[in-house]
């Protein structure tokens, strides 16, 4: 009855309706497409999928050469861009500028730090070459400032054996090194670390003649001196395991961590007041199999730590208020053969890559930030040039970067 009392559109009504419906259409579309247009006028209307630049230093070549690679944003995946870049003889380390527009090199067959400027595509540029006051260098780190670079060496002066050195560069505002300070330090310097929230340097110091040990000092953040901590000298620090081969500390300046290859095992320690260490109680840690490199994730809750002879990465979880370790159940996972280096990308704090010695690959993974657990990246491993030993990490400018506890 009602569609009998209302009446049926006839047909020429209903194509009315429709073209009117049509034009009403058209119209927004075209206002939405206008909109667009302006919008793409103002900003380019572009996405730029490059979350990160990674670079890995590599040494079968002579001199060596770094890889270049941009890191997808949505996947993690790395892919090499441009030619290698020369580096001095056997680089063995490397690290970032906090402003992501410069990376350093050490280079331990000529006893050099090689400044590179990083290109806004990503691609590097070799810009200076210094000399470290010591021979042999092995480790490298730079404050949280980017005023200061530190590099550890196997041997004062131009020696070839007895006790080590530590180089202090100042940092140029257009990056460049000025004239390095010396310290002399005990024997055999392998790993250096920089607190972000505690001016203090730790040294690791494999010192094979007598006890291993950890080195600390207090930081002059305006002129880079360094001082030892109350308790202790350049040459004696803090026990350190049987053979330390690495260091990292968590972000809030509050815990220290060293891997030992000789025991198998992670040591943890507690910051005390003037940057001093104490030995967590319920350590050490198991690792895997000859632990060689260590990083700890920015938002401190995760551990990783590369195992050279068992091919994997370890996960742990930390209590933030203990600092306290706990493996991961599950997130140990296998790389290629004989990773040497790891490194996390600084701008999402997901994607987290170890450089394979023996294997000339490079391994990526994805972290869980609820769980700590690792998940291949597709495509991984990925090809590296002859016998990678460090890898480093810069974010892209128009990506953030990781804020810290997040």
């Amino acid at each position: 009855m009602y569609l009998k009392k209302m009446g049926r559109p006839t047909a020429s009504q209903t194509a009315s309706q429709t073209a009117s419906r049509i034009g009403i259409n058209t119209a927004r579309t075209a206002v939405a497409l206008a909109s667009l247009a302006l919008a793409c006028g103002l900003t380019a209307c572009t996405r730029d999928y490059t979350l990160a630049y990674l670079y890995v230093t590599t040494s079968k070549a002579s001199p060596g050469v770094i890889n270049q690679y941009s890191v997808d944003y949505q996947s993690g995946a790395i892919v090499q861009f441009g030619t290698p870049v020369a580096a001095g003889v056997n680089p063995v380390a490397s690290v970032a500028a906090p402003n992501a527009t410069a990376i350093y090199v050490v280079n331990q067959g000529d006893s050099t730090v090689q400044e590179f400027a990083v290109g806004t595509d990503g691609t590097l540029t070799s810009k200076n070459t210094y000399k470290t006051t010591g021979n042999t260098p092995t480790a490298i780190a730079i404050d949280s400032t980017g005023k200061f670079l530190f590099v550890t060496c196997t041997y004062q002066g131009t020696n070839t054996s007895g006790a080590g050195a530590l180089s202090v560069f100042p940092i140029g505002s257009d990056n460049s090194l000025g004239s390095a300070t010396n310290i002399d330090i005990g024997n055999n310097p392998v790993g250096v670390a920089v607190a972000n929230f505690n001016p203090t340097v730790y040294v690791v110091d494999q010192e094979p003649a007598t006890t291993p040990q950890v080195l600390a000092f207090a930081e002059n953040t305006t002129s880079g001196a360094l001082t030892p901590v109350s308790g202790t000298t350049a040459t004696a620090g803090f026990p350190a395991g049987v053979q330390p081969s690495a260091i990292a500390e968590d972000p809030t300046g509050r815990f220290v961590y060293v891997t030992d290859r000789a025991a198998n095992q992670l040591i943890g320690y507690i910051v005390t007041t003037g940057g001093g260490l104490q030995a967590m109680v319920n350590g050490p840690f198991a690792t895997g199999l000859y632990p060689v490199a260590i990083l700890t994730d920015p938002r401190g809750k995760y551990v990783y730590v590369a195992n050279y002879n068992a091919r994997s990465i370890s996960a742990y979880t930390l209590n933030t208020g203990t600092g306290t370790p706990s493996a991961v159940a599950g997130a140990a996972v296998l790389t290629d053969p004989n990773p040497v280096a790891i490194a996390l990308d600084p701008a999402l704090g997901i994607y987290l890559y170890t450089a394979n010695n023996l294997a000339s690959t490079i391994t990526g993974e994805q972290l869980n930030a609820s769980t700590g657990v690792l998940t291949a990246i597709t495509n991984s491993p990925f090809p590296a040039s002859g016998n990678p030993t460090s890898v480093v990490i810069v974010g892209n400018g128009s990506h953030p970067t990781q804020s810290l506890l997040q």
